[in-house]
């Protein structure tokens, strides 16, 4: 069978075991990473960004050498074979489930009016300080973190599984778990994460893009998405999260961005869609949330659809030099 084809029945199955599956409580293949990755971090850190790139070199090649090891132990065997190792590594790294659930469970609690559980919950989603935020900015800080989510935990990793099967699922779910380990711009990571951070925001470009354009097509108001994507998305400090909030907020017909506090710093970010769009509600993240399974399917059909033509055009490329 060929490669694409592989990848197509390998990503899907992946796709709806962690729908039907999600991520499992103990044993998850990323925390085990995480949990190697802190390990070389003790051992190499200093206040150096040669450190912190040796780092993520270590870390990031490491898990994309074990991903072309598993590829290639299958690539002469039985079909089924390299589908399930597809899926398997698709489920791995793709967070999409748990992603649902959280949000779920922050938006349940609001709607019964819960602030201090949705506070409590609201860490296992994002890294912003929940004390600091009232009801309907926690709602804001779960939409805004599900589109994000939506492309660095799914659709970033399916672009690079489409490109290089295996080895880029799990290279980009490294690079993605090292900038959200040592990626942001604390004291002890302003130099020794940087190149972790730069290193995933080229990984994501293409990602970002593909989430934003199908947050256009999927969403309840593709005008608005693409109003505000091509307005607002260059306001925002991050290169990835911009098109894809700005797109998302547009879709949705809701105000993103504005002040928050993150890391223990404050930041005044610019508001998305801002002239059209209203505050946040606790509703808007059940739509949210649904907005970013159709983005999923959709990134999924696109990634499916390049690698299939890219397939073919290399073939009929051999046959003319033939």
């Amino acid at each position: 069978m060929r490669a694409d084809r592989v990848f197509a029945y390998g990503a899907a199955a992946g796709l709806i075991g962690d729908r039907i599956l999600g991520d499992p409580r103990r044993g998850h293949p990323v925390a085990a990473f995480g949990r190697a990755a802190a390990a070389v971090e003790r051992a190499l850190w200093r206040d150096h960004r040669g450190r912190g790139a040796l780092h993520t070199l270590l870390c990031a090649g490491g898990a994309a050498a074990l991903g072309a090891l598993g590829a290639r132990a299958v690539r002469s065997r039985p079909a089924p074979l390299r589908i399930a190792l597809t899926a398997t590594a698709t489920w791995a790294v793709v967070g999409g489930t748990s992603l649902a659930r959280e949000a779920r469970a922050i938006g349940g609690a609001l709607a019964a009016g819960d602030a201090d559980v949705a506070r409590e919950r609201l860490p296992h989603l994002c890294g912003r300080d929940p004390h600091s935020l009232d009801e309907q900015q926690i709602a804001r800080a779960v939409v805004e973190s599900v589109a994000e989510n939506t492309s660095d935990a799914v659709v970033g990793a399916l672009v690079w599984g489409a490109v290089a099967g295996v080895p880029g699922l799990a290279a980009f779910r490294a690079v993605n778990t090292l900038d959200a380990m040592v990626g942001h711009k604390s004291p002890r990571y302003l130099r020794y994460g940087w190149a972790s951070a730069r290193l995933d925001d080229l990984a994501g470009w293409p990602g970002a893009r593909l989430t934003a354009a199908a947050a256009v097509l999927a969403g309840p108001d593709r005008r608005g998405a693409v109003r505000a994507w091509q307005q607002d998305a260059a306001k925002h400090p991050s290169p990835n999260a911009g098109p894809v909030e700005s797109a998302f907020a547009g879709a949705l017909g809701v105000r993103m961005g504005g002040t928050l506090a993150y890391g223990g710093r404050v930041e005044h970010r610019p508001v998305l869609n801002g002239a059209a769009g209203r505050p946040v509600a606790v509703p808007d993240i059940e739509r949210a949330v649904r907005l970013s399974r159709r983005v999923t399917w959709l990134a999924l059909g696109a990634c499916v659809a390049g690698r299939t033509l890219a397939a073919r055009i290399a073939r009929t490329h051999k046959e003319g030099r033939a």
